[in-house]
């Protein structure tokens, strides 16, 4: 096989000084999912309250704009991972994601139910009931969650 200096100079700008794949869309190393870090990935991390904010009015949002259905297509949850990724140290990324997935699938599920509660007939996709979510907040979702190490569950989320 052969090549050129240059050529080999390119691939190299894909790597950090550790040989971490640097992600070309947010340019952050430490996120790509390896044999070695598995076992790092799936664990509750402490993660800024700030980037925990973001997550719960983006959820809110997109919740209350998408009538609870998930699409993928209108999210800015890409966002908000980033910046979590930017205010973590490499190592812990993975972990902050997944510890970030987390919270938001209580919040989320916080949100369902306290949509079920103001319409018992509620489905996802219908208009949700106005006001259904004014008294949830992030903190009363927290509240109701323990933390057994490797995921987040709700006790009887309480609305």
């Amino acid at each position: 096989m052969y090549t050129n200096i240059q050529c080999i100079k390119n691939s190299m700008k894909c790597y950090d000084k550790d040989g971490d794949y640097i992600n070309p869309r947010n340019g952050l190393a430490g996120l790509v999912l390896t044999d070695e870090n598995a076992s790092r990935q799936k664990r509750i991390i402490s993660i800024p309250e700030s980037s925990k904010d973001e997550m719960f009015e983006q959820t809110k949002k997109e919740f209350l704009q998408e009538n609870g259905v998930a699409n993928g297509d209108t999210t800015r949850r890409t966002d908000v991972y980033d910046n979590l990724y930017r205010k973590m140290k490499k190592d812990d990324r993975l972990a902050a994601g997944y510890t970030m997935q987390q919270y938001e699938r209580a919040y989320r599920n916080a949100f369902y139910a306290a949509a079920r509660k103001a319409d018992s007939k509620w489905e996802i996709g219908k208009p949700i009931p106005s006001g259904a979510l004014d008294g949830i907040t992030r903190e009363s979702v927290e509240s109701n969650l323990k933390k057994p190490g490797r995921s987040l569950t709700s006790v009887d989320i309480q609305i």
